[in-house]
């Protein structure tokens, strides 16, 4: 989550086409501030994904994304429809478009993962602890590089690879057919025999992509997908991503065995109300999806999976980013103005950073719900011991040790 630097040369960069910002002339060697930015944004000229928390303005990553590596490109088609865009669950993770300030050696590592997996074509594996930021990640790659909707796969200790592929209702499928065939037999319905068996329900219908089956779709662009809590899973789901994640692609049993008489079969995406085509019964991707695996570091995973991802620590957020955040979920109640939070809440970000420290690391989330109460109104200056102790009540430890004390 950086701010944009300038360019530095004497043409119009990547960055000033996106942000319409101006040609600068040429560098200079003296030991300027200047000087610095230019080196920054030379050191950075190759990134796409910038983290300020804006959109892609005035260009669009087809323009920007060059090929991928000769053994990870992939050639599936037909090209599907791009995806649908959820603006509003994107606000509801990240809060409002706003110019992030915040400017790190940490999050300066984060764009340069995030931007060598999307040039690779890799998985990028984030691991930290739990509320510092992991899932969001994801979220911020789409609305500014603009991919739309992100697929979320949430994983739990009974989630299977053909879950996160594709479901078959086979059960559901007999049932209709029996059905239909009862109401043709009884003279129910209109037509001879012949005409009910054209009208019983297709494959397709029973069928629909999860998550990561619609991610491998063959889109123009790639997709944004979240697997979400890997390290919670059985053990063998890591092993069983090497081949889809390797290949690209992945074979729809159901549809591979009726490919002769149905070589074409429309089925249901993850996405609601969208379709696809399925070509012999392969689903194989066009452009390889971004895909952010988060982990809470519960385990390890095999080598051959680590072998195939990109690894990115997700450090404790510090008081800048905490600002940023405030501002973006809480803008109106936290201080009525972008340059700053009102009082209360520097407060509280302050203590929570005491706080986390102390405890042992607290969430983000528990942040904004104590900001959001002390910002309501509720709470009027002649009642802050009552704040608080709901304050330290909401910053309760997270390894299950319960709420801590207020003390003094």
């Amino acid at each position: 989550m950086l701010p944009e630097d300038g360019a530095s040369g004497g043409t119009r960069s990547a960055d000033d086409a996106r942000t319409g910002g101006p040609t600068t002339g040429p560098e200079t060697n003296g030991a300027t501030a200047d000087d610095g930015a230019s080196r920054r944004s030379s050191d950075h000229r190759w990134w796409i994904y910038r983290g300020t928390g804006q959109p892609l303005y005035d260009t669009s990553l087809a323009e920007l994304l060059p090929p991928p590596p000769p053994w990870r490109r992939f050639t599936g088609g037909p090209v599907v429809a791009p995806p649908p865009t959820d603006d509003e669950e994107i606000e509801r993770r990240l809060g409002r478009v706003t110019a992030l300030s915040a400017d790190s050696d940490q999050l300066r590592r984060e764009a340069d993962m995030v931007n060598a997996a999307l040039l690779l074509r890799r998985p990028l594996l984030v691991t930290g602890r739990p509320g510092t930021g992991k899932s969001s990640l994801a979220y911020r790659i789409s609305r500014e590089l603009k991919l739309g909707r992100v697929l979320r796969w949430h994983i739990t200790s009974r989630t299977t690879l053909r879950s996160g592929l594709y479901e078959y209702d086979a059960i559901g499928r007999v049932q209709d057919s029996a059905a239909l065939r009862t109401l043709h037999r009884t003279g129910d319905t209109p037509g001879d025999s012949k005409a009910g068996a054209e009208e019983l329900p297709g494959i397709g219908d029973y069928l629909q992509l999860g998550p990561l089956g619609t991610a491998l779709l063959p889109y123009k662009l790639p997709r944004v997908l979240l697997v979400d809590e890997l390290d919670k899973s059985d053990q063998d789901l890591a092993n069983d991503l090497l081949s889809v994640f390797e290949e690209g692609q992945f074979p729809i049993a159901e549809l591979v065995r009726a490919r002769r008489l149905h070589p074409r079969v429309t089925v249901m995406t993850d996405d609601r109300g969208h379709t696809a085509e399925i070509v012999d019964g392969i689903v194989k991707c066009r452009a390889f999806p971004i895909v952010v695996i988060t982990s809470n570091g519960e385990r390890e995973f095999p080598p051959a999976f680590l072998r195939r991802c990109l690894r990115l620590r997700m450090p404790d957020p510090d008081r800048p980013q905490l600002v940023d955040m405030v501002m973006a979920h809480l803008r109106e109640t936290a201080g009525g103005v972008e340059s700053a939070v009102s009082t209360r809440a520097a407060g509280l970000i302050d203590r929570f950073l005491h706080n986390s420290r102390d405890r042992g690391g607290l969430a983000v989330d528990q942040l904004l719900n104590a900001v959001f109460l002390a910002t309501s109104g509720r709470f009027p200056g002649d009642d802050e011991e009552a704040l608080e102790d709901l304050v330290d009540a909401l910053w309760h430890r997270l390894d299950g040790a319960g709420a801590e004390s207020r003390t003094g």
